[in-house]
């Protein structure tokens, strides 16, 4: 189970994440996240409460990565990722890709 909340203001997206990013649940997110990119200028998704991202969760975050890429603007910012996601992202090379702030 996924739960997020989302704040939009002045093309700031702001997201926090709790539960999992998996298999289930990355498909949902990736949509709601789609509908919302066209007004967003910079994304800040919180993990303190996400305990799991799958390799669909990854594929979630790569999609708005590339989205920013594409139109020039900051990189993905996470916060507060823990150990078992921070692995993760290590493994694949998230690490680089995405803004990581502890």
């Amino acid at each position: 189970m996924l739960n997020t909340t989302k704040r939009l203001e002045n093309g700031n997206l702001y997201i926090e994440l709790e539960g999992r990013l998996d298999t289930l649940t990355a498909p949902v997110f990736e949509k709601e996240l789609e509908e919302i990119l066209p007004e967003t200028r910079t994304i800040t998704l919180e993990f303190a409460k996400l305990e799991y991202v799958s390799s669909a969760g990854l594929r979630t975050l790569l999609t708005a990565q590339q989205y920013m890429e594409d139109n020039d603007y900051p990189k993905v910012k996470v916060l507060h990722v823990n150990q078992v996601i921070m692995d993760t992202f290590e493994l694949t090379g998230f690490c680089d890709m995405l803004d990581i702030v502890e």
